[in-house]
């Protein structure tokens, strides 16, 4: 009798977001398929017995190829197991979880979706910065900083995203920080748009880099940020200055500055 699998969204790294349902779903499961971006401590409450299988990638090694990763799945849950396909963020916010459920599907298997806190939201709250403020910003956007490299030509319309909205939220862009900057100041984005770049947002390592889009490629370099990070473009960045409660706690706590 075949499974049944979960798509998981473990949030977006403090493992203390992670959903009651998915922590839940992480206690019962045979397999667990977990990504790079999953805090290892939620590993912990897995089953003594469980199978727990690395299945992350990071910008220039796949431990699995996406095909490979929908194929791991299929033979889990064909093999009757429970399986956990346990993601950072949310499972259908670039986690690739649309894909997996459709080869799901195509195979008669059986499979539920578990929301997770995206970090297109969370990394900037813990940054102190809102993605919508009543007085301005009453709208966000969130887009790819890295789209599939076979791709023939992108699907962002950066013509449209550029003044589209008045927070925009890039994920997974470091790589191409300055395609973005570029691409936003040649459709009409002004030179002094604040911005903010997020390194591991919400765990206890998290960095904040701020500056505007003529100078914030310059400020990343000078902190040597490294992927992952979360970049946040919008008047609400300004924010950060009176409403930074974590990084704040985290000097109090800890006595450096980060």
């Amino acid at each position: 009798m075949p499974g049944f699998v979960y798509l998981v969204g473990a949030g977006p790294g403090d493992p203390e977001l992670i959903t009651v349902k998915g922590l839940n779903l992480i206690k019962k499961a045979d397999v667990i398929v977990y990504d790079r971006l999953v805090n290892p401590l939620l590993l912990t409450y897995a089953r003594e017995d469980a199978e727990l299988i690395f299945a992350g990638k990071a910008p220039n090694h796949h431990e699995y190829l996406q095909e490979e990763i929908n194929k791991l799945l299929v033979e889990k849950a064909l093999a009757g197991k429970t399986v956990v396909r346990l993601k950072g963020g949310d499972p259908f916010v670039f986690g690739r979880g649309g894909e997996e459920a459709l080869v799901l599907v195509r195979h008669g298997i059986s499979f539920e979706v578990v929301p997770g806190i995206t970090s297109a939201v969370a990394v900037p709250a813990y940054a102190g910065i809102p993605v919508t403020h009543r007085e301005v910003a009453a709208s966000f956007c969130v887009i790819t900083g890295n789209e599939d490299p076979n791709k023939k030509e992108s699907q962002i319309n950066w013509e449209k995203v550029a003044l589209a909205t008045d927070t925009l939220v890039v994920l997974m862009g470091m790589k191409n920080l300055p395609q973005i900057v570029a691409n936003l100041l040649k459709y009409g984005r002004s030179p002094q748009t604040p911005v903010a770049v997020i390194r591991l947002g919400t765990r206890a390592e998290q960095t904040t880099v701020t500056g505007c889009l003529q100078d914030i490629e310059e400020k990343v370099k000078k902190a040597n940020l490294k992927h992952p990070v979360v970049i946040v473009v919008g008047e609400t960045v300004k924010l950060r200055d009176q409403l930074n409660w974590f990084e704040t706690k985290k000097l109090k706590t800890e006595g450096v500055i980060r």
